[in-house]
Order: C-alpha cells, then structure tokens, then sequence
C-alpha cells in the first residue's frame, strides 16, 4: 500500500490455516548455461552485460504493464502466480475469525469493482470531513496526528525504529514526507523533461480534485496553488544523498524538547489527533526540515492547506477507488513518470495489497506450501562459508590496521542471520476485515500499522521480528540489528538452485549473500559497530584510506551515460556499488575455498566453472528497461541500473579479465593501479 512503504527508509535492500499443509513439489533446480546462450557478436571485454544477457532479453521484452522487466521481476512474477493459488484458496474460505477468511474477504473485496464504485468516497468521508473542518492552526495540527493513525503521512512520518545509539531499544522518529513527485529534483529541475511532468502533475492534481467534488475552475486554482506549497517543500526536503548519512540523519532530542525547538507547529494538539502521549524521546532526521515546514505551514492560507491535505489523502488512495481514480493515478505515475504503457491485471494489484496488510499471514502459508526446507539447510552451509571468506579476505588486507581488522572480524562473527521465514509469526486477530468495502479495508490496515509502531515506542527490539514477508524476492541488511534476512521467495533460480553447481550458487545468490553482509561494511554500514549501533570504531587513517578506494568507486559510476546526457549518480548509489563490488570478491573466495582440495571442476555447456561464476552473477541483473524508468530510477533508487551493476564491479576484478581472456586492449578494461580495491 502506497501509505506504508516508509519502513524501506531503514533498512539496505534483495499450523497450517486452509486445510493441510502440502509438502512443497520436489523438482529438480538446474542451471542451463551454455556457450549457446551468449551474444557472440560482442566480445566479453566489450561490453560483459551485452554478452551475457542479450540473448535473455530480446526473448523477455517489456510488458506492457511494466516499467522494466529482469530476472527479479520474473521470478516476481512467477511468485504472483503461486500466490494466486493461496489467494483462490482463501476467497473459499467461510470460516468467522479465521486468517484465511480474512484474507480472503480482503482479496474479494478488491476484486468487487462493482462495489467500489458504488461505493464511492463514502468510507473515505470522514477523513475528508476532518480536513474540511479545520479552522485554526490548532485544528490543522490534530487534524494530521488524525491522518497519520491510518498511516496518511502528509509532512512527515512518525514512527518507530531502534535507537541508533541504543539499538537494543526503540525510540519515535520523525521523517520528512509528502511530496506528490517521486523526489524533490522533479520539482527543482528545469530540463524539458521536468517541465513536461510537472505539467502533467498539476493535470493530474485537476483531476483528482474534479473527481471528489470540486468545481473544474477551483480545482485549477487549487492545482497550481498547492503545485507551488509543494515546490516549497521540496526545496527545504533533505536530499537523498543527505538522508543516507546516519549521523546527519541523528538528532535525538526530548520529547517536550519539541514545543522549544520546533515551536511553531502546535505539537500538544498533534499527539492529540494522534491519540498518543508525547514520546519521552525522538529522533529528528532532518531537522532543518522540520523547523522550516512549520514556518512554510504558517506562510501559507490555511485554506491552501487544507486542499493539500485533501488532494493528499485522495493522492495516497486513488488506487484503491473507483476507476476514475485509478485510471488517474495510473496515467499520471504508471504512463508518464514510468513509461508503462497498460496497468498490470487487477487481481495481481489486489494481491499485492492484500500483500501489504496482511503480509506474514500469507507467508506462512506460502511457505508450508512452497518452500522446501532443504533449501534452509543449503542456505545455512552457504552463508557460513561466505562469512568464511570474508574474513579471510579482511585478514588479508594490506590496507586496513590490525586494530580495525580486530574489530571488523567481531563484527563480521556477530552478523546473525535469518532464512526463509520468522522463527515467530505476526498475530492479526485484531485487524478487522470486512466483506463488503476495500477501502475500508485498506484503512483499518493502515490502523492497524499504526498502532503496531506505536506499540514499540520506548520497549525493547524485537529481535525475531522480520522487515520483509517471506514471499517478497528480496533480502536485507539491516544495521541496528548487524542482521541478514534472506526471505524463502529469493532462494529459488535463477539466484538458487537447490540442485545447481556451486560455480552457480556462488555466482547468483553467493554474491547475493555476500552483498548483504558487505553493506555492514559499506560507506555507511561501516559506521555501526557489531551491536548495531552508530559508532565510530575504525581508527582515523584506515577511513582515510576507505574513503580514498571508494572515491574510485564514486568517479567510475559518475563517468556512465544512462540516457541522452544524464549520468549515473556515483555518490547516491555508493553504498550497493560497493556491496556489489565485495560481494563479487567475497563470493569468489569462498566459492574457491569450497572446491580447494578437488579434481580440476569440468566444463558444464562449454564454459568453465570460473565463467560460470561471473555468467550467474550477470544473469541476475538481466533487464529490459524503459527511458522513463531510467529516468525516475537514477533520481530515487540507490542501486545502479542492471547493466551498471554488471560492467561497472567486474572491470575492477582481475579474476573476472582471467576467466575470459581479456586484456587491455578490451574496452572495458581498467588499468591495475586505477581499479577499485576495498573488500
């Protein structure tokens, strides 16, 4: 759901309840690669990601209700179709108070687009009717703690995270939000591009405001009134490079400390609305931010506010209403900010919120019915060799101090692992699903959040507690809690073969496994020590010296073209580049001292163990992708583009010019003394 997705802020991202459980189906996981398989019109010191994935690519182009298509979107895709098959079980489902019933009545409630127009703005009435009785400032303030119970950010986020000086407790934060365009560059840039959308945001903001009442002069008026409010926000917003800075982004305070420090917003009337007490501490991310929305709130006709307020609430829920709404926000976000050219099918967006609300109920039954649990096993063996050859590559270093490297080992030792699916799973008895209204539906789960979050404010961390479902194909770091989180949806081809070589398995999800593990060690990561907390344990001269072999990493990216004359962003996407770097040379230690000691690995499809390797990692970031999304990507995503993440880390590994022949004639070759060595 649109309105909870802050929790992605955090953190660096890849009994049975309907009838019996059934064993997963065992059939074989094999890779296929060949020789056969690769562009023998470009050379592998070409252009490696050409070579690799051409192939792949023209047989899988873009559907029309995507904005880019790789291999994580069709193994995304693969999993909406097991997925639909629990969905078709559940909306079977009568039984009262069951988890499957109530997913079930989610899901029908999603489907019934006939009820939903009917519907109309009927549920959604009493937030709206909130927002327009608002008076005074003191109404405004209890008006958005109001909004923010059902997860409706406009301004900021309030929620909980662990203390990052503290990480052993959680603690309030407050996080700059409410910005209708993807970033705050598409409001401050002024190429062509930028111009053409802002255009089609404040047509968008027209129809939004048409379609709940407003009269179409007003709605004008209003449209480039609040298109100005938020250019105004935009240019106090932190920017993202900013926000990835965790000390910056630290600025824990008193909760009374707020009346002083920010007192220009009425904080007593907005814990009101909230019905919260004020918290005895909290963090502040951006703190110049917050003190000047409060001046620009004050600034601005209270009026204007108000329809702000509206048009964000209708912004946040369009996609759950009628079908004005939808195809709305669709022409807007899905056509013109990301080039789709159709919206996905119904049932697959219905699946996904239903996703979002009830998350780990699903992924219970996901996996007792897809998820074997050999592959834990594997996966156990496999995360402790690559942990195995990360310290011995740290060991080796020739640039770090003993003194760091001590206590890069501690850490390395106390990063606790998690596979496949909580050890303890959510209780959802108290989030109320109806049959009959989705919308209602999709607010009683963001109620449902909310009071979730509020519930760990000042108690101890959960440690068992998982920030991705088990059917999400992805996994995390996470570095309040020196933690890696590998959810059961990942673990299958072609980032797992439970029957693959390890040439492969090291390739794709080994380097998966070591990505993860090196953002405790990336330009940020590096920054908390093994409890998860911010803390500077690295002496003086060896960041020097980090800072000195990540900069390569920072001018490489920064020299890549993407579209026409835009450029990679090499300080924004420093913290994956360097993850994906270590984890390509962490994975290739391991990956050797696994077979150390065995006969020569034969040729599998005319390739060698080693091309093999450096092939499976290469067939991971296969995508097709549109211009649009490239566009929006570069701007908002801290992970470089598929074919960056390919040609950018292996130049800098001489193991990768070795397996291939590559010399220094080749196009993509990087001198010796200018590579890229850090992990």
């Amino acid at each position: 759901m649109k309105h909870l997705n802050f929790k992605n802020i955090l953190y660096v991202p890849l009994a049975a309840l309907i009838g019996c459980a059934t064993p997963p189906t065992e059939t074989k996981q094999i890779p296929t690669l060949s020789v056969a398989q690769l562009n023998q019109d470009v050379k592998p010191g070409e252009n490696f990601y050409a070579y690799a994935n051409t192939h792949w690519m023209k047989a899988n182009p873009i559907p029309d209700d995507k904005s880019r298509y790789g291999s994580f979107d069709e193994l995304a895709e693969n999993n909406k179709e097991q997925l639909k098959v629990i969905f078709q079980e559940a909306s079977k489902n009568n039984t009262p108070g069951s988890i499957a019933k109530k997913i079930g009545d989610f899901y029908n409630s999603g489907m019934d687009t006939i009820a939903i127009e009917e519907e109309g703005l009927k549920n959604l009435m009493p937030i709206l009717n909130k927002i327009e009785q608002i008076d005074t400032s003191d109404d405004l303030a209890a008006a958005i703690g109001y909004l923010h119970t059902y997860q409706l950010a406009p301004f900021f986020y309030y929620f909980a995270s662990a203390d990052k000086m503290n990480s052993d407790m959680n603690i309030a934060n407050i996080y700059q939000n409410g910005l209708g365009l993807p970033d705050r560059d598409y409001y401050l840039q002024t190429d062509e591009q930028s111009e053409e959308i802002k255009k089609e945001y404040k047509n968008y903001i027209v129809k939004l405001l048409s379609y709940a009442g407003e009269d179409e002069a007003n709605a004008v008026t209003y449209s480039n009134k609040i298109y100005d409010f938020e250019y105004k926000m935009a240019d106090i917003f932190y920017t993202r490079l900013q926000n990835r800075d965790p000390h910056l982004t630290y600025n824990k305070i008193e909760g009374n400390a707020l009346y002083s420090t920010y007192a220009d917003f009425n904080w007593s009337k907005y814990f009101e609305g909230l019905q919260q007490s004020m918290p005895t501490e909290i963090n502040i991310y951006q703190t110049s931010y917050l003190k000047n929305m409060s001046k620009l709130i004050g600034e601005t006709s209270l009026d204007v506010v108000k329809e702000y307020l509206k048009l964000y609430t209708l912004r946040s829920m369009s996609e759950y209403l009628g079908s004005s709404f939808v195809n709305a926000d669709f022409d807007f976000y899905g056509k013109v900010i990301q080039g789709k050219k159709s919206k996905e099918p119904r049932w697959k967006t219905v699946q996904g919120v239903v996703n979002s609300g009830l998350g780990e109920a699903i992924g219970q039954l996901y996996v007792d019915k897809y998820f074997p649990p050999k592959a834990k096993v594997r996966m156990d063996a496999l995360v402790e060799n690559i942990r195995g050859g990360f310290a011995k590559r740290l060991k080796q270093l020739d640039w770090m101090s003993n003194e760091t490297k001590v206590l890069a080992q501690d850490k390395l030792a106390a990063i606790s692992v998690k596979i496949g699916y909580p050890n303890q799973w959510r209780d959802y008895t108290s989030l109320d699903i109806v049959a009959d209204s989705y919308i209602q539906n999709i607010l009683n789960s963001g109620s449902f959040e909310f009071n979730y979050e509020m519930s760990k404010i000042g108690k101890p961390v959960d440690k068992e507690v998982w920030h991705m479902n088990p059917q999400t194909v992805n996994a995390y770091y996470n570095p309040s809690a020196n933690e890696i989180v590998f959810p059961a949806a990942i673990l299958q081809p072609p980032f797992f073969y439970m029957d693959g070589d390890d040439a492969v398995n090291y390739g794709a999800i080994g380097v998966v496994i070591a990505h993860e593990i090196t953002h405790g060690f990336d330009d940020q990561g590096a920054k908390y020590d093994k409890k998860g907390n911010l803390n500077t344990w690295w002496t003086e001269e060896d960041t020097e010296k980090f800072n000195s072999r990540t900069q390569r990493l920072v001018d490489q990216f920064n020299n890549y073209v993407v579209i026409d004359t835009m450029h990679a962003n090499g300080e924004f996407t420093l913290g994956e580049n360097i993850a994906d770097l270590g984890g390509l040379n962490i994975s290739y230690t391991a990956y050797l001292n696994a077979i150390s000691g065995q006969e020569p690995i034969a040729e599998i499809g005319g390739l060698t163990d080693k091309q093999r390797f450096f092939l499976a990692y290469s067939a991971i970031w296969a995508q097709n992708i549109r211009e649009k999304e490239i566009v929006r990507r570069t701007k908002t995503d801290p992970h470089s583009l598929g074919k960056l993440r390919v040609n950018g880390p292996l130049p800098n590994m001489q193991e990768f010019y070795d397996a291939f022949g590559i010399d220094e004639n080749a196009e993509i070759y990087i001198k010796p003394d200018e590579r890229a060595l850090i992990w």
